[in-house]
């Protein structure tokens, strides 16, 4: 059995930026990107795109990428993951989302690490969030953890808060998962989102809400999530000046 799989989940229905998987970004599409950041540190026969699109399943075809077909029913990427465990026997599954084109491959080396010290837990990756700006988008999850690391709540909003109400000390997801298969399964199991998930739009709550524990780790700052068109520009100009450098 595989100790792990790399899991990217893509669809085209993105409600802020839709078809985002196949938008261009300095002449390839942002599914390529991420795939091929995820190749510099695992080898690419562990890694597959889940869609339920048959124009990415065939891009991904046409562009040597392993790609699965998986069901239009799923609420989320993580319950897309979940089909692909049915299909795929791995000890863990790590989820990459197919939205950050340009994240740091040394932060999937650090996760695999995470994995093998806390083989039974749930890992999420976190960064110092550091504008104003990012504290208070609600495109951006926010989060709180216990002092081992132990995520006590992720939230869209300002948290955590201040009397000032400005941006004092505060942590953001990145979008990197282990998910072990037992929690996969008990995840799947839920026919439509928990309450503070469907509130809050993140699907790391769930868990939570499940009782699971979930644990944080520090990455680097350098992921860039592509939830809007503004987001798709400033992957631009950093891949621009990367080819230009």
């Amino acid at each position: 059995m595989k100790d792990y799989i790399v899991v990217i989940p893509a669809r085209m229905q993105s409600s802020r930026l839709p078809g985002k998987p196949l938008i261009e970004l300095q002449g390839k599409s942002m599914i390529q990107r991420t795939f091929a950041q995820c190749t510099k540190a695992v080898d690419k026969n562990l890694i597959y795109v889940a869609t339920d699109s048959e124009e990415i399943y065939s891009h991904c075809m046409q562009n040597d990428m392993q790609v699965l077909m998986t069901s239009e029913e799923h609420l989320t990427g993580t319950d897309r993951v979940a089909e692909v465990a049915e299909k795929i026997e791995a000890k863990h599954y790590i989820n990459v989302q197919g939205d950050e084109p340009i994240f740091n491959p040394a932060d999937l080396k650090e996760t695999i690490k995470a994995l093998k010290k806390y083989p039974a837990d749930i890992i999420n990756g976190y960064a110092i969030l550091e504008k104003e700006a990012q504290y208070k988008s609600v495109t951006i999850p926010k989060l709180v953890f216990r002092p081992d690391g132990r995520l006590l709540y992720m939230s869209r909003s300002p948290i955590p808060g201040s009397k000032s109400g400005s941006l004092r000390k505060s942590w953001r997801q990145i979008c990197i998962y282990v998910f072990p298969k037992k929690a996969l399964i008990s995840f799947a199991k839920c026919k439509e989102k928990t309450p503070l998930e469907a509130e809050e739009d993140i699907e790391i709550l769930r868990f939570l809400e499940l009782g699971f524990e979930v644990r944080m780790i520090p990455l680097s700052n350098d992921s860039v999530a592509v939830d809007t068109p503004e987001d798709a520009e400033i992957v631009r100009e950093i891949l621009k000046i990367n080819d230009e450098g």
